[in-house]
């Protein structure tokens, strides 16, 4: 199984004081598996459309809200933080554009399976699997979506992919929807194995360089980012598709 070895994974991890590591759980043993293993909140995803979810988890959208339901529940008597992701919040690869009508009732029922299970999130993320996005929806949708959530008193978080080039202005619509929170990876690593021609999340430094130079303070070392990625790709063999780390910072004073 592609997951076989997280548990062997986590166990290798440095846990330096401030630092919580956040583990996806599909299901109820992969929630045992998370606390076994010693992560420190667990994430669970549910999905707005059925033919995505019957082939990235084998349910149906709404069941997955179900799932999400039970793994909120079991998180609370474990005494253990718990996050939902709904994904392809933006388009589905297999059935095309979703609307937002169909994204907030997820969100709603996904709030509301929380609420019933005696666990409220520790933040709701709409997620653009397979980088569908564009700024426009982004906004609309967040707007949409944060009535709930702020009526639940949950954060609201944005996930983006580079896929067509717009991960770095979905984050910036993001944050002046209200988002809070925005997921990435580091020198854009990542991607979906079930969603076709994807690519990696939105790079972590452009999307902190962007924000610091709007003005929005992250707390993140732009330096170390890059050297942090200059680093993965050199371990990758490969060139990793972060415009901020190839280019470096922007000059300070008059140029020589």
């Amino acid at each position: 199984p592609a997951m076989a070895d997280a548990t062997e994974l986590m166990a290798a991890l440095p846990r330096p004081q401030g630092i919580t590591y956040v583990g996806l759980v599909l299901n109820e043993k992969g929630l045992d598996r998370a606390v076994a293993a010693g992560v420190h909140e667990v994430n669970c995803v549910t999905l707005t459309s059925d033919t995505f979810a019957q082939r990235n988890q084998g349910v149906t959208a709404f069941e997955s809200v179900e799932v999400w339901g039970r793994i909120a529940r079991a998180a609370a008597a474990a005494g253990m933080p718990a996050s939902v992701i709904i994904s392809a919040s933006f388009g589905c690869p297999f059935e095309g554009d979703i609307p937002t009508a169909r994204v907030v009732e997820l969100a709603d029922r996904s709030l509301q399976a929380a609420a019933d299970a005696g666990c409220l999130p520790v933040r709701l993320v709409l997620a653009d699997t397979i980088g569908a996005a564009a700024p426009g929806m982004v906004i609309e949708r967040c707007e949409a979506v944060r009535e709930l959530t702020d009526a639940a008193g949950v954060p609201l978080g944005g996930h983006f992919h580079d896929t067509r080039n717009t991960g770095v202005a979905n984050a910036w619509a993001a944050v002046t929807a209200g988002v809070t929170m925005l997921e990435a990876s580091i020198g854009g690593i990542g991607g979906c194995p079930f969603a076709p021609n994807a690519t990696g999340n939105v790079a972590t430094e452009d999307i902190v360089f962007s924000l610091e130079r709007s003005g929005v303070s992250t707390g993140l070392d732009l330096a170390k980012l890059r050297e942090t990625t200059l680093w993965l790709g050199e371990q990758l063999g490969r060139p990793l598709p972060s415009g901020y780390s190839a280019a470096g910072p922007v000059p300070v004073g008059p140029l020589q």
